[in-house]
């Protein structure tokens, strides 16, 4: 599994094997493989929303910043 797939990327393939793991003809052997992808693809999201949220923590910090220097 490719760790350059968007996030939005990452959630349609989780849905899908979400709805493989739903269906009731698959072997066993097939649901744990599919389960170690929905893993890996959780693990890239995952990093995804880790790189959103310290940008947005910069963002967030630059205002908080800017908020400070108007009231002096």
């Amino acid at each position: 599994m490719s760790e350059k797939l968007s996030y939005e990327d990452a959630i349609k393939k989780l849905n899908e094997i979400t709805e493989k793991l739903s269906a009731q003809n698959i072997t066993l052997e097939q649901a744990s493989k599919l389960f170690e992808d929905g893993a890996e693809l959780i693990k890239i999201c995952y990093e995804h929303l880790k790189v959103v949220k310290g940008k947005m923590l910069t963002i967030k910090n630059t205002i908080d910043g800017l908020k400070i220097e108007e009231e002096e």
